[in-house]
């Protein structure tokens, strides 16, 4: 594990402990009704949804062209939001290694 997957974790594991923090006190409908209760409120939630859509675009290209299926994280950020991009991120971090050593091997062979 490197540096990375580390610091992205630890923001997952936060991340994740804050979403069963806020179902279990409210419930994930109740979670809904909250964040479409008034008008600044629903103004997050659109940038959210605008903002996780534009990272789901680059998810997918990426993942294509690393050779990944990306559908388990489009259906995570779908349904848990944020989680999904972020577990991308953990296991894209763990393979940059292995990505630049294919590079390096494909441009010495030339």
């Amino acid at each position: 594990m490197n540096a990375k997957q580390i610091g992205i974790g630890v923001v997952l594991a936060d991340f994740l402990a804050l979403n069963a923090y806020v179902v279990y006190q409210y419930g994930y409908v109740g979670f809904l009704e909250l964040v479409t209760a008034n008008a600044a409120t629903a103004a997050a939630l659109v940038d959210l949804v605008i903002a996780l859509s534009l990272v789901t675009i680059w998810m997918v290209r990426d993942a294509r062209e690393r050779g990944v299926s990306s559908i388990p994280y489009v259906i995570l950020t779908v349904v848990l939001g944020s989680v999904g991009p972020l577990l991308y991120l953990f296991r894209r971090a763990g393979s940059e290694k292995v990505v630049r050593a294919r590079v390096v091997t494909a441009a010495a062979r030339g």
